[in-house]
């Protein structure tokens, strides 16, 4: 069990403390004790996970629903991820998301979420013109020929 507090820590033995840069000693001398880092670990991941079923529940608000669901799904990942920064450390947290193991899912993550948002919101533009030119007579015909004549 300590050897499990002392990884979670980011005391290695095997590592060398030396030359360790200002973000390290930093981290060092901030240390918090295990039991404020399992609170704050599990204080931050209740709050991540509320925020996230928020923003879901925002979502079907008329008019604004969409501009806070972003926010505060935002909020809810960034908590979630602030979590785990509590076991081991902010330092340690981010070297290991760059590690090659974990390399892959740090940036599926990060550019999932983004990339997804704004595929989305383009879409929604995209149906929003569609449903605009249902209003005007042969719109959507002149638009779809346009289209293809600018794509081919």
């Amino acid at each position: 069990m300590d050897k499990l507090r002392k990884v979670l820590k980011g005391e290695d033995e095997d590592e060398n403390t030396d030359g360790a840069g200002v973000l390290e000693r930093v981290n060092e001398a901030s240390t918090l004790g295990w039991g404020t880092r399992v609170r704050g670990f599990l204080v931050c991941l209740v709050l991540g996970a509320f925020f996230c079923v928020l923003a879901t529940f925002m979502l079907w608000i008329p008019g604004f629903g969409l501009a806070v669901f972003v926010v505060f799904y935002t909020i809810g990942n960034i908590c979630a991820l602030t979590s785990s920064m509590f076991l081991v450390g902010p330092c340690r947290q981010l070297r290991s998301m760059c590690a090659k193991e974990r390399a892959l899912a740090t940036v599926l993550m990060v550019w999932t979420n983004f990339t997804l948002a704004l595929i989305f919101c383009i879409l929604q533009i995209l149906a929003f013109i569609w449903y605009g030119l249902s209003y005007v007579p042969y719109a959507r015909e002149t638009f779809v020929k346009v289209c293809s004549v600018c794509c081919c």
